[in-house]
């Protein structure tokens, strides 16, 4: 991937938080960052720079210059050697982050920024990139952990195979092992019209996604043979089991929409459970984002 890594940047400790890891993702890939400032003030028509009784310094103008400095100079101190850019753009910071992600290689986000309310788990700019963005979404939660397994959510869907090599890119750039997690919890409907039974072989049906995990993986192991891989085959909740593993794990990759996913949602039930209760970075890749 030699597109930049971008990070929103709102002066909130979830975003500097994002900053570091945007910065240390732009290291392992040789990449520069790009620190964004959204600047949503002037389409309410207020005054942007400071007031005649203030400070010559205050202003909302000047507050934004602030946050985006503070940014900058923590992404450097975070990776040296890493070439790093900063910008102010006027707009919302949902709107802002997706226009990012058209040109980026991944865009980094806090889970809550300063716009976040009390009581929620996760903030709208978060949700709003990662169901919308054209490139991978990685989305700060838990603690920053440099050991453990990168964790791979596998649903043998064709929409996730660019989770798949996402993961296993992810695992090569970190050095380190990789889980591929299948979790099923009965048969699954192969056509819009087939009726599932109520009584099944739970050994047929296991051998059955024990198969459809390897073949997911098969290729990317094929392409990535230094990258150590467990194939965990799990029944129960896909989403249970993913929360469960991200306790140990580095980083945490699913697809936006899988197999079970409702038609006309562009973030699946499982991609937005983990957002929420992760233990660890998500990594959310959509199925027409660039490979790496």
């Amino acid at each position: 991937m030699s597109r930049s890594v971008v990070v929103g940047a709102d002066g909130s400790p979830s975003s500097l938080a994002a900053v570091d890891l945007a910065a240390d993702e732009a290291r392992l890939r040789g990449v520069g960052l790009r620190v964004v400032h959204a600047f949503i003030w002037p389409y309410f028509r207020v005054p942007l720079g400071p007031s005649v009784a203030g400070p010559p310094e205050g202003g909302l103008r000047n507050e934004a210059e602030r946050i985006l400095a503070e940014a900058v100079e923590r992404a450097h101190d975070a990776a040296p050697e890493v070439d790093v850019h900063g910008q102010i753009v006027t707009g919302g910071g949902s709107a802002v982050l997706v226009a990012e992600a058209r040109d980026a290689g991944m865009v980094v986000v806090g889970d809550r920024g300063l716009g976040g309310f009390s009581g929620l788990l996760l903030g709208s700019v978060a949700v709003q990139l990662a169901a919308h963005a054209e490139c991978p979404v990685l989305v700060v939660r838990g603690h920053p952990r440099p050991s453990g397994p990168v964790v791979l959510g596998v649903d043998g869907s064709p929409a996730a195979s660019a989770a798949v090599a996402h993961a296993f890119d992810e695992a090569r750039l970190r050095e380190a092992p990789l889980v591929a997690l299948h979790a099923w919890l009965r048969p699954v409907a192969q056509g819009p019209g087939d009726i599932l039974p109520v009584v099944f072989d739970v050994n047929a049906v296991r051998d059955a996604e024990a198969r459809l995990l390897a073949e997911a993986v098969a290729g990317c192991r094929e392409q990535y043979p230094d990258v150590c891989v467990r194939q965990d085959l799990v029944r129960g909740p896909a989403r249970a089991a993913l929360i469960d593993r991200s306790a140990e794990a580095q980083l945490l990759v699913v697809g936006t929409r899988g197999r079970g996913g409702i038609r006309g949602l562009l973030l699946g039930s499982v991609s937005q459970a983990v957002l929420h209760h992760a233990a660890c970075p998500v990594l959310v890749v959509p199925s027409s984002g660039p490979l790496p």
